[in-house]
């Protein structure tokens, strides 16, 4: 069964993530996301990108924890150089805007994939949040570029107390561009991405480069960072403790912390 849906209609290359049941990434998932991304690059008829779940009421759960919990530390780094670098590197080199539409509950690695696009649609149910702490590994990826999204003191809350946070409260600190009712979001996130479509191409491909160059931030130099974070912290004991604790639906059983240093 594919992971994933792509049709192109009106000029907008829509895929729809399809990982029942609850669109877990894991490299096979990354790897038909990328591939997608890089063929409405490629069709000149495409001028605009949707990236959206074909699953009701679940955008991304994030990383498929079954699987990284039975993970070598190559096969993690693998996973991560995917979704913090591959699937970036898609998403940089587009030369048409992307839209994320998100509905449901969106979730870690699900947030990287949201917030890789351009601009966030999302229905005023959706949900949000960075849980990764509370089993025992780090959303690294976010410390580069959250706080300068929402604020260093607001990127600190979401990401250390692992809450989850409203559509609203996400609109209101600049994470999601535009909400929507549930019954009419992919009417508002095709009419914004027609709009987008009816723009010159040439010109807004230029323009969209000058603008992800601008906004870069040394990403590509600090991902790597964020990559050895999180596969060291996906290696202690607490987070096999987290991960096993989530699995087995119960609350995890922390060791007296030792010297982190």
């Amino acid at each position: 069964m594919t992971s994933l849906r792509y049709e192109v209609r009106d000029r907008i290359a829509e895929i729809h993530l399809c990982h029942a049941p609850v669109n877990a990434l894991d490299v096979d998932v990354l790897d038909g996301l990328i591939s997608a991304l890089e063929r409405a690059n490629a069709d000149p008829d495409v001028r605009a990108v949707l990236l959206a779940s074909g699953l009701p009421g679940r955008f991304c759960a994030g990383l498929d924890m079954k699987k990284l919990l039975q993970s070598t530390p190559a096969r993690v780094h693998e996973l991560l150089t995917k979704l913090y670098i591959k699937l970036y590197d898609a998403q940089f080199n587009l030369t048409k805007p992307s839209i994320s539409v998100v509905s449901g509950a969106v979730r870690g690695g699900g947030m990287t994939v949201a917030i890789s696009s351009d601009m966030i649609v999302a229905a005023q149910s959706a949900t949000f949040g960075y849980p990764e702490i509370d089993v025992g590994v780090l959303p690294a990826i976010h410390y580069v570029h959250l706080p300068g999204i929402v604020g260093k003191h607001r990127a600190f809350d979401l990401l250390f107390t692992g809450r989850t946070f409203s559509a609203q409260e996400a609109h209101t600190m600049g994470l999601v561009t535009r909400l929507a009712p549930e019954g009419g979001l992919m009417e508002q996130a095709r009419a914004l991405a027609g709009m987008l479509a009816d723009k010159p191409p040439q010109v807004l491909a230029m323009g969209r480069r000058a603008f992800v160059y601008a906004n870069d931030n040394e990403y590509r130099r600090k991902v790597a960072t964020a990559v050895e974070v999180f596969c060291n912290a996906a290696a202690t004991l607490e987070a096999r403790e987290g991960l096993s604790a989530f699995m087995q639906k119960r609350a995890p059983a922390w060791a007296n912390a030792g010297d982190p240093r």
